[in-house]
């Protein structure tokens, strides 16, 4: 997929005032630190889209980007550490539960993920409650260039073996780096076939 054109659209902290789902939708979540504002910035070529912070947890609502007009991408608060308070980080899981669980053109769920950390609790126990809901997903596991190719590779089996504990079958993942562009194209072609496949069933039920 090549991208021509990506924009801010709007921020919501009420999942019900998001705009009219008329276009298919992806979602990225992780936790704070996680680099999701690089990798957006990555995926669509435009340094600044999202901005980015040395402070975790700046992302406090949903933020709608629309990409070459015809797919929604979402950047979604952070999950984790943050220096805002419990009731801020109470109403945070509110907004992302209903966003989640509510939204009907989200097709999938972008869950970043450090690949320099061993498997943390906070996000296998996010990624059974997608997989209890019914929520698609995939992993996407960043910074990949901030280790060796060999430290990477053992990490990420690590990690798969740790999911296969839980998981009957893997959810699809992807590695990426933000700085050297590792992962666009895989991440930007599963989007483009999961377009095609909303376009065909739009087409078939109207």
């Amino acid at each position: 997929m090549i991208i021509h054109d990506a924009r801010f659209l709007t921020s919501n902290s009420r999942a019900d005032l998001c705009p009219e789902p008329t276009m298919p939708e992806y979602a990225f979540i992780g936790r704070s630190n996680v680099g999701k504002s690089s990798l957006i910035n990555m995926l669509t070529g435009r340094n600044g889209l999202a901005k980015t912070s040395a402070s975790p947890g700046k992302t406090q609502l949903i933020n709608h980007f629309v990409i070459n007009d015809n797919w929604f991408l979402v950047d979604l608060p952070g999950y984790g550490y943050a220096k805002v308070s419990k009731t801020s980080r109470a109403e945070w899981a509110r907004m992302i539960n209903y966003y989640l669980m509510h939204r009907a053109n989200l097709m999938c769920v972008c869950v970043l993920i450090d690949s320099r950390h061993p498997p943390l609790a906070a996000d296998l126990e996010f990624m059974e409650k997608l997989g209890e809901e019914g929520v698609p997903f995939v992993m996407v596991f960043t910074k990949a260039d901030k280790q060796s190719t060999a430290q990477t590779k053992a990490l990420l089996a690590n990690y798969l073996k740790k999911m296969s504990e839980i998981w009957d079958e893997l959810p699809r993942y992807f590695l990426t780096s933000a700085e050297t562009g590792l992962g666009r194209d895989e991440v930007l072609n599963f989007i483009g076939e999961v377009n095609q496949q909303w376009a065909a069933d739009a087409a078939a039920n109207a």
